[in-house]
């Protein structure tokens, strides 16, 4: 798996951390992260909230379009469900 860009900071209690488990913790944090970001798991975590219209959308394709587009129209809400 490709390492993205981003900052880690991984803590640890144990003073003799070999750099060969360093490396696997990072991949593993990366493994989890790339399928905690995913765009699917966004739009199903999300909800659409358009004031123009009076509607909320959440249906994760529906979130999935309109993210998608350029810019959104003035009072046109990302929220997020939890």
């Amino acid at each position: 798996m490709q390492n993205l860009n981003r900052d880690l900071l991984v803590l640890s209690k144990n003073l003799a951390f070999s750099e060969a488990a360093k490396e696997y913790e990072i991949e593993c944090l990366h493994k989890i992260l790339y399928e905690v970001e995913s765009t699917q798991n966004f739009c199903i975590a999300h909800e659409i909230i358009d004031i123009n219209r009076y509607k909320i959308v959440s249906k994760p394709l529906l979130v999935h379009q309109i993210i998608s587009q350029h810019s959104l129209k003035p009072f046109v809400f990302i929220s997020c469900k939890n």
